[in-house]
């Protein structure tokens, strides 16, 4: 209300519904990386969630339901080929968007990411505005809502 009592124009009756940001989840062993990668989505409308590890990846993505994971391939306890795997092969988790994040860029590497069942493939070192443009691609062709352009 302004000092004179009458409500502001177009802040009464209908409420407006928010569109919730996709959320990403970010899988890397390396706190730093998990960090770099999640500040920038972050700031770019994204919201983030992180784990260190195949195992703590799955478990997030099965009780979070991310629209993207973020999959480094060489984390411990699972690795993110068999994570990748594993989620695609679950019927709760096999529409995630699975953007595979790594070193491996050895032939032979990109292919067998995407026989695990990612949909993308993105090699280190990778600034994150373009980690970030392909998980709008990917949201984009999978027909979901992107964060807001960076």
């Amino acid at each position: 209300m302004d000092p004179r009592g009458r409500k502001p124009p177009g802040r009464g009756g209908a409420s407006r519904t928010r569109v919730k940001p996709p959320v990403v989840l970010v899988v890397d062993d390396f706190a730093d990386n998990r960090e770099m990668y999640s500040e920038y989505l972050e700031h770019v409308g994204f919201r983030v969630l992180e784990a260190r590890d195949g195992a703590e990846a799955i478990e997030i993505a099965r009780s979070e339901r991310p629209a993207v994971v973020l999959m480094d391939l060489s984390i411990p306890v699972i690795d993110g080929w068999e994570a990748t795997r594993l989620l695609k092969a679950d019927e709760a988790t096999s529409q995630i968007v699975v953007i595979v994040l790594t070193g491996h860029a050895e032939p032979g590497s990109r292919a067998r990411a995407l026989a695990a069942g990612c949909d993308a493939f993105l090699t280190k070192p990778c600034f994150p505005v373009d980690v970030a443009r392909e998980i709008q691609r990917c949201l984009a062709a999978s027909g979901m809502t992107a964060a807001r352009k960076s």
